[in-house]
């Protein structure tokens, strides 16, 4: 027989009792007990009629032998997942012998998932990596499998690495790989580990995850807070502009003007989607648009609405001359207002053809109104940055390339204005504004190297490297990101980022840092400065134990002493 002890988490195999060969003397006769390594028995008792004679191998702290012969280890180790013989000597009889498979099982710590750290989308080119899930100490090795949404599910691209430690248990991890649509969004993911246990299979469930899923909006919605029916002169009007993408897209308002659509979008607020239109009159009124655009696959959407701006009377009267869009009534009783107004504003650029950075550029805003007019310049901020009819623009560069709006006053009625806008855009070589650069990566993930620009006309962007890329515009401004996986010759090499347009060329390097280095020397740097304060520490116990044996004189006392002694 043999016997085992179980610790936590440790369980061994029921071991079958050896039997003896027919017509054998009793069990008096000479008794060994044997171990099979590696196809070789290896003996650890022999046991005569007079003696017990243990052998000394690795099992001589860890076995005994009870009264009734059985072999008792204790305590159990993955080692010991092999077969024992037990070996009866009968002089001319012979020799019999029998043996035992003892198995050993460890149950694995509660699987632990981890999540992909980025946005997947869904019209990623390559089947993205969902999650990942490791088990950790198990014997023998699990497996895993992956559930969404309680099922599970078979894929061929998941990638399963298999670890023995030092102390014989292993390590197993699996990467999830599978396609995502819109309605993954809402989607749970989970991984079991599958092991044995006394030859039962057990299982254990990690925590349900969800991934954040990119995907482009379906439906746009536009609205006018309070109810464009409810609009009066002198209202603060908001349109809210929504979508069921993610990430959020990009918003732009427009206003129909003729045949033309302002842009608005300088309007706006920074988070997007709202437009606050404040102290609406009569030219606040038209059809405006809201547009849409999804990074992730460059898509579109647009929406209208009509917005009406109401008369707000006063009695039988109508509002001054400052919205005009009431008319007065037919009635002999009342006297026609003459209509006081602001038309033909007009803005003119010199120079009108193409403008270069460094170049001086002038802008010129022009009215006509029987009242007298004051100008006043806004970027497309909405800040102030000049008066009068003309603006200068000295050194022009990129950043000085915006949306200049004209703003003509009648000081004389108050709330008679009009305004007309004028682009500035500036040409130029590239400029590269922005890189991630230093990079910490580890080998073989995959990661996303950015590179921005701003040029004008639209540049190129060429990687000195292959990969999956993806680049966005926005008026002068470009971003490319690529997306490789972290070689060897990467981290040493680097990647370069090129862009280029009909004027010039701009070059950057983006520099990749292993994390395994930079913890190596974060952790000398650590050492050092705690051997540092040991140094300070024995220092100042020396010196309190000196001051105490009064080998250093200190205070008021130690200098009446010294006095005395030069006295004397």
């Amino acid at each position: 027989v043999l016997a085992w002890e179980s610790s936590s988490g440790w369980w061994a195999g029921v071991a079958a009792s050896p039997g003896l060969p027919a017509g054998l003397p009793s069990p008096a006769s000479p008794l060994t007990l044997q171990v099979d390594r590696s196809n070789r028995q290896v003996r650890l008792y022999h046991i005569t009629a007079r003696d017990v004679l243990e052998d000394d191998t690795d099992y001589k702290d860890r076995v005994s032998l009870g009264q009734d012969k059985s072999l008792s280890i204790s305590p159990v180790t993955v080692q010991d997942n092999r077969t024992f013989v037990c070996q009866v000597g009968a002089g001319s009889y012979g020799v019999g012998e029998n043996s035992t498979e003892l198995r050993v099982y460890k149950v694995p710590q509660t699987p632990e998932i981890e999540p992909s750290s980025g946005g997947i989308s869904v019209h990623s080119t390559e089947i993205p990596e969902i999650a990942k899930c490791v088990s950790k100490n198990a014997f023998p090795a699990p497996n895993i499998t992956w559930h969404k949404n309680g099922e599970q599910l078979h894929s061929e691209e998941n990638q399963v690495t298999v670890t023995r430690e030092s102390s014989g248990l292993y390590t197993v991890s699996s990467a999830l790989y599978a396609p995502v649509t819109r309605e993954d969004r809402l989607s749970r993911y989970h991984c079991t580990v599958h092991y044995l246990l006394r030859g039962q299979s057990r299982a254990l469930e990690s925590r349900r995850v969800k991934v954040n899923v990119f995907y482009p909006a379906e439906t746009l919605t536009l609205q006018v807070v309070p109810s464009s029916a409810l609009v009066k002169e002198g209202d603060n009007v908001t349109l809210v502009c929504e979508a069921d993408g993610n990430p959020p897209p990009v918003f732009s308002f427009f206003k129909k003007n003729l045949d033309e659509w302002q842009d608005l979008s300088s309007l706006a607020e920074s988070e997007g989607g709202i437009l606050n239109l404040h102290d609406v009159n009569k030219s606040s009124s038209g059809t405006y648009k809201c547009q849409s655009l999804d990074l992730d696959d460059m898509s579109q959407k647009e929406e209208a609405v009509d917005l009406v701006v109401n008369c707000k009377r006063e009695g039988t009267a109508p509002r001054g001359p400052r919205g005009g869009c009431c008319v007065p009534p037919a009635h002999p009783a009342l006297v026609s207002i003459p209509l006081l107004d602001i038309e033909g504003v007009r803005v003119k650029m010199e120079p009108s053809s193409t403008v270069r950075e460094g170049e001086t550029v002038k802008l010129s805003c022009d009215a006509q109104s029987p009242v007298g007019l004051q100008y006043q310049w806004n970027n497309e901020k909405g800040e102030m940055v000049g008066n009068g009819r003309q603006l200068t623009l000295n050194n022009v560069s990129f950043e000085t390339s915006n949306t200049f709006s004209c703003k003509v006053m009648a000081p004389s009625v108050p709330g008679l204005e009009q305004s007309k806008k004028v682009s500035v855009a500036v040409q130029g070589k590239p400029r590269i504004v922005a890189i991630s650069s230093p990079l910490y990566v580890r080998q073989d993930e995959l990661v996303t190297l950015t590179c921005k620009a701003i040029a004008f006309p639209p540049p190129t962007v060429k990687w000195s490297i292959d990969g999956t890329a993806h680049e966005y515009k926005d008026n002068q401004h470009v971003a490319s990101n690529l997306t490789v996986r972290v070689s060897q010759d990467l981290l040493q090499a680097g990647a370069m980022c090129r862009v280029s347009n009909e004027l010039g060329v701009s070059e950057k390097h983006i520099q990749l840092v292993d994390q395994k280095s930079t913890a190596e020397s974060q952790g000398v740097i650590i050492v050092a400065i705690i051997v540092a304060i040991l140094v300070v520490a024995v220092l100042g116990a020396v010196i309190y134990f000196l001051h105490k044996k009064g080998k250093i004189p200190c205070g008021r006392a130690g200098k009446q002493d010294i006095a005395r002694n030069t006295s004397i």
